[in-house]
Parts: structure tokens; sequence; C-alpha cells
């Protein structure tokens, strides 16, 4: 299936605003796109303004853009369509732990504690809750059935400085908090977690009527690769868009702004693209098609 997403976003500055975003599709879906993805940035004084960035990847291997606001605001939208297999996330039952002694290098950072995952104030309740469950993709479901369960999700609950320790206590939250708490509790179960930002529309599932967001959710080490959760929703779905993954929201924030500003537009798009009907072509041209690559 294709898959048409964007963004519209306007901020408000008084002055002069530096900013780094986190709003491309990450590397390791550039290969299914149909369309260019590309950011483009206006000043909102002067939309004919197309105002200039620089590009670079971070220790995450999230693309990143640097940009500098002029006074008064920018526009910041992009839209593009990318090929995805239409199959929900996958589900790996057999699935097995791998002792922190056995985890590549570049695994072991998400076993430890960060900014909204604290694993020390979590660690007694996560053992207590999961120590006697099945090592592995069953002690993981375990994990997101609590935190499915545990937490009420609401937009009005919404708050930047919550931590997962807080939502465990609040039993409140929207989907960074969900996926928060359940990274922390994976991970103080020696099992690596890793937050996730992207795309993520109704596709195969009853339409939502609140406006489009991008959404969280989390992937686990197990078995030697990634496996996608989703303790908000706590079922596979279709349709997910990666754009940036990190030990949790603090290195996958959409917009690090260095300086104030007001969020004035916020818009974000993800639909199924009806499919075209297929062309037939010409014979000479199926023939030719059809011959081995030289």
């Amino acid at each position: 299936m294709r898959i048409r997403y964007g963004y519209r976003i306007e901020l408000v500055c008084a002055q002069d605003l530096p900013l780094v975003t986190l709003l491309d599709v990450h590397p390791s879906r550039r290969h299914d796109l149909t369309t260019p993805d590309e950011m483009r940035a206006t000043s909102l004084t002067d939309p004919l303004n197309e105002l200039p960035m620089s590009q670079h990847l971070d220790a995450y291997g999230n693309i990143c853009r640097r940009i500098v606001a002029p006074a008064g605001g920018m526009r910041l939208e992009s839209e593009g369509v990318i090929f995805d297999s239409g199959e929900p996330d996958r589900i790996s039952p057999d699935a097995r732990e791998v002792p922190p002694s056995r985890l590549p290098d570049d695994v072991l950072p998400f076993l430890l504690g960060s900014r909204y995952c604290e694993t020390d104030k979590l660690g007694a309740q996560a053992w207590s809750l999961f120590g006697n469950t099945v090592p592995g993709w069953a002690r993981v479901q375990a994990i997101v059935d609590f935190v499915h369960n545990h937490l009420t999700f609401g937009y009005h609950f919404a708050r930047s400085t919550r931590t997962a320790a807080e939502a465990f206590e609040e039993r409140v939250g929207v989907c960074r908090d969900f996926a928060h708490l359940a990274v922390a509790l994976c991970r103080a179960m020696n099992i690596p977690a890793r937050y996730c930002n992207g795309y993520l529309g109704d596709i195969g599932v009853a339409p939502n009527p609140a406006p489009m967001d991008f959404n969280a959710w989390f992937e686990v080490y197990l078995g030697g690769r990634w496996h996608t959760f989703d303790a908000r929703h706590n079922e596979p779905r279709i349709g997910r868009i990666v754009i940036c993954r990190g030990r949790d929201a603090a290195d996958t924030a959409m917009i690090s702004s260095f300086g104030p500003h007001t969020l004035q537009h916020f818009e974000v798009i993800t639909e199924e693209l009806e499919e075209e009907p297929m062309r037939l072509m010409p014979r000479h041209f199926r023939q030719l098609d059809a011959r081995p690559a030289m």
C-alpha cells in the first residue's frame, strides 16, 4: 500500500530563533519513499522567503535539520508518499531475551536509565510485577498489558515534564507516557528498549475523530533483533512510519528551540492512498521488461 504523510507547523517568535528539528522520515525507511521527503521552511511575514537549513545525523542515526526562524516566525511543512507492506506489526512469541553480557555494544545503552525513564525508581516495582513471568516475548507483552491497563489515556493529561515514575504514580498520560513507562519497566528487567516517534494513521482500525498527531511507541531487543510494541494501543497496527529513535523523548524532540516562541498551527496527516488501477502496457514493452538484467 501507499501512505500519504506530512505536516504543517507554524511558530511565532519575536526575534531570530535557532532550532533543530527531528521531522524527517528515518533513514531506515528512506528506501520506501515513492516521492521526495523534503522539508520546506518559509518566513511567516514573507512566505516567498525560503529559509536556508543544514542537515546532519545525530548519535542515534536520526535526520536533524538546523534552521534559524526570523523575527515574526516561520512555517515548516512537508508532504510525501511512502510504500508500506500493509502488514501489521510482527509478532514473534518465541523471541528470547539476550543476557546483558552478550548484547551488541550499540544495544547496551538502551538498558540504562534516562531523563524520562528512571530505572532506579522503578526497579523494585518491575521485578515485583514481572519477576515470575516467562522471560522473553511473554514478559514484554506482560509489561505492555500492565501499562495499557494501568494508565488512562487523554490529551488533557499531557505534560511535557512527566517521567515514567510519575506516570506510574499518577496513572494517566498520553502516548509518550505509555511508551516511557513500558521502556523503563523493560530496562529494569534487563531488556533493552528504545523510544520511537513517528506517523501512525488509522489504517485497519476504526477512525479516531481526534485531530491527527505524531505517535510514540517503543522497540525491544529480543532474539538478536528489534521488535515493535505499543503500550498505548496494545494491538498490532499497520502503517507505522518511523521518524526517530532514542532513549526517550529528550532524544527525539520534534523541535528543539533555543529561545521563546508560540506554536500557532500544528497539523499532521497520515492516510492510505487508493491504489491506481494497473495500466496494460503494449506487448513489446512487456517483453522488453521481462528480459534479465545485463
